[in-house]
């Protein structure tokens, strides 16, 4: 059977010269649909319906450049001999953790030139952010990357996963773990738990937190089954896992934080 198996095709449309691969289509849509989330409860929350337009089309590019930088750091033994390569986005290489740092700096600088508060701003926008990551995750799908070790395919099938996914698991003779899923339901069961809590009405700013815990919880256990994990150097361990536990620890202490010195008296549904 396995020699029947052929991978999805990348490639969604060429036109010409023009090749469009299905993970920038689902890259695309993962961030148009976190962006129409965001403006709807943005207009409800009092802001300007452009503001997360505005947002967005700063922190993608930001965005972009970080994740490969980040990536970069981490591989410079390739990159300090290769210095041409290290813009190279086109040919892999990017980093989540770095992405999000980049969106968090640039949310940071854009509300204090807007003079709108940080936390009401990313409070906001963490479902969104969210749903984007869930989405994109079937991009790493569809490119067969992100993965985890191997399997076999009786262990998949166990799962009850269709058979366009255990065939897609399949690569170079041997079925990987489908890390990808793993990581897109966990982020998708988390943006129906925050926007639960939008409900609850948290303090402002721990909407935002609760999704910096969440995501980095999932990540930290999904990292652990991945084959192509960025490793501190010197050691085995894996710096998704590191700046996990980093981000869960400072996310509590932040909480504590505000919540102790009364930074955090206006809730969510308080305009």
């Amino acid at each position: 059977m396995e020699e029947t198996i052929q991978p999805l095709n990348r490639v969604a449309l060429e036109l010409g010269p023009l090749t469009i691969y299905w993970y920038g289509l689902i890259i695309g849509f993962g961030a148009m649909l976190g962006l129409w989330l965001a403006v709807r409860e943005s207009e409800r929350r009092g802001l300007a319906k452009d503001t997360f337009v505005d947002v967005v089309m700063i922190a993608v590019p930001v965005a972009i450049l970080c994740a490969r930088l980040y990536y970069v750091a981490f591989e410079w033994d390739f990159y300090k001999d290769h210095p041409g390569k290290i813009l190279a986005v086109w040919e892999g290489g990017i980093a989540i953790h770095g992405a999000l740092i980049g969106s968090f700096l640039t949310a940071l600088v854009f509300s204090r030139v807007k003079k709108i508060s940080f936390w009401k701003l990313v409070d906001i926008a963490a479902p969104s952010i969210l749903l984007g990551q869930a989405i994109g995750r079937w991009g790493n799908f569809m490119n067969q990357e992100a993965h985890g070790g191997e399997v076999t395919r009786n262990f998949l099938e166990s799962l009850m996963l269709p058979d366009f996914i255990i065939n897609q698991m399949y690569i170079d003779g041997t079925y990987y773990h489908p890390t990808f899923l793993y990581e897109s339901l966990w982020s998708f069961i988390g943006v129906i738990v925050l926007l639960y809590l939008r409900r609850v009405n948290l303090h402002r700013g721990e909407l935002f937190l609760t999704y910096i815990i969440w995501y980095s919880i999932g990540r930290f256990f999904v990292e652990g089954l991945r084959t192509d994990s960025l490793i501190v150097w010197g050691t085995s361990l894996r710096i998704a896992q590191v700046v996990s536990l980093i981000w869960i620890a400072a996310a509590v202490i932040i909480w504590i934080y505000r919540r102790k010195a009364g930074l955090a008296k206006q809730r969510y549904l308080e305009s």
